[in-house]
């Protein structure tokens, strides 16, 4: 993991999957647009441009795309083919059904809640002089070290300790890791783990490495919820944050992402919320443990 990612503060928005189509009956023209809009008519309902650019921005979140006549083509005829399925759904009475009209309505308040996210995070706009504020408080000041080590995982301290013998008498570390180590990622290059900080890893194999000079091996097997691994610190170095020009577009992301926070409480302090039920007695959610790399 780079400095960067660990200085990026993460916030979950609002991501929304669905994108609303524009149709429109051909007699029910919206104020300012043109007969030229439409591109196609499907059984009476029309498919214009806004329509198809809505569903193309969505398309294009699952797949590379290109803007070829065949790609906007193959486009169209996805949209042909939606509104087709659409008018039999309707025509079935499918749009009625409670569970179908619970997801149109989720969707809907899917896409509002977008869309005010989206306009909230528009109009706020932040300074030079804030952004390098922010650099510097969360990511400039950044220090600590980095270490590049190998390791070979084994799932026994008597496995590991015939390991380390065979280490002090000369055997090859990377060799061993790709003929012995658990740890399938990393073994098949020879065990290493590339850089990373104590962090990222268990405690009591990141603890080991803090310990190690460059250049040694674990004289001790180091024990974890994974088995015993023998470890190689190949080196350290000092973290080094990135220049400001290069993060200033993450460095903006965390801003509006605290603003967006700030947002949510203005809203919640606002509004009178009540949970009821099995809900209000739930508790959170577990957090997940931290592994090695490679595991």
């Amino acid at each position: 993991m780079s400095p960067m990612k660990k200085a990026v503060l993460v916030v979950a928005l609002l991501s929304v999957a669905f994108i609303a189509a524009c149709n429109k009956k051909p007699d029910e023209k919206a104020a300012g647009s043109k007969a030229t809009d439409v591109i196609a008519v499907v059984s009476g309902t029309s498919i214009n441009n806004a329509a198809y650019d809505a569903y193309a921005r969505q398309r294009a979140q699952s797949r590379p795309t290109s803007g070829s006549p065949e790609e906007r083509k193959a486009t169209l005829d996805e949209l042909i083919n939606r509104e087709l399925i659409y008018q039999e759904g309707v025509k079935q009475g499918l749009d009625k059904k409670p569970e179908v009209a619970a997801e149109i309505e989720n969707q809907k308040r899917n896409i509002v809640a977008s869309a005010t996210i989206r306009a909230h995070t528009e109009s706020t706009k932040f300074s030079d002089e804030a952004l390098r504020k922010e650099y510097e408080t969360h990511i400039g000041a950044m220090t600590g070290k980095e270490f590049h080590a190998r390791h070979i995982l084994v799932k026994g301290e008597d496995e590991a300790k015939a390991i380390i013998a065979r280490l002090d008498k000369g055997a090859d570390f990377a060799t061993i890791a790709k003929d012995k180590s658990q740890d399938t990622g990393s073994a098949k290059n020879g065990g290493d783990l590339s850089w990373f900080e104590p962090g990222q890893m268990v405690k009591p194999f990141g603890d080991a490495v803090k310990a190690m000079e460059k250049g040694t091996y674990t004289k001790t097997a180091v024990q974890s919820q994974f088995g015993w691994h023998i470890i190689k610190l190949e080196d350290t170095r000092d973290i080094k944050p990135p220049e400001f020009e290069k993060v200033k577009d993450n460095v903006r992301n965390i801003l509006q992402s605290k603003a967006v926070e700030t947002y949510l409480a203005t809203l919640k302090g606002k509004a009178k919320i009540e949970i009821k039920g099995e809900q209000a007695a739930k508790p959170a959610a577990p957090t997940m443990p931290k592994t090695e790399a490679g595991k």
